[in-house]
């Protein structure tokens, strides 16, 4: 079990080292978490909160290992991996904007307040 553990740490590091948009969720979520203390969110506003977050960074490791899978698989343009990829980041898109209306139902009142 440590094992998977300490895989599934690679695994951060290696999206962290390879992905600019990763990088960019780690801009977002420290700033979200950050803003969530300084504004005392509620203990459901942090599980919408975490859940969306969950939701976005398992949403781009997925996207990453299907993307790398497929230019393993098929170095070469290819219409139906074309599709494949597509369809993969849409679901980065969705879970972002999910997350970002979550965000901005949560963070909004308090920054008109503020």
């Amino acid at each position: 079990m440590l094992r998977s553990f300490a895989c599934a740490g690679r695994g951060i590091r290696v999206l962290l080292a390879s992905q600019c948009n990763a990088r960019w969720h780690l801009v977002a979520t420290l700033t979200v978490v950050v803003s969530g203390f300084s504004f005392g969110i509620s203990r459901q506003e942090w599980m919408a909160v975490l859940l969306c977050m969950g939701l976005v960074w398992s949403a781009e490791a997925l996207n990453t290992a299907i993307e790398w899978l497929c230019d393993k698989i098929e170095p070469n343009h290819d219409e139906q991996i074309r599709n494949i990829k597509d369809v993969a980041a849409a679901g980065v898109l969705l879970a972002s904007i999910a997350a970002a209306i979550v965000g901005f139902l949560i963070f909004l009142p308090r920054l008109w307040r503020w």
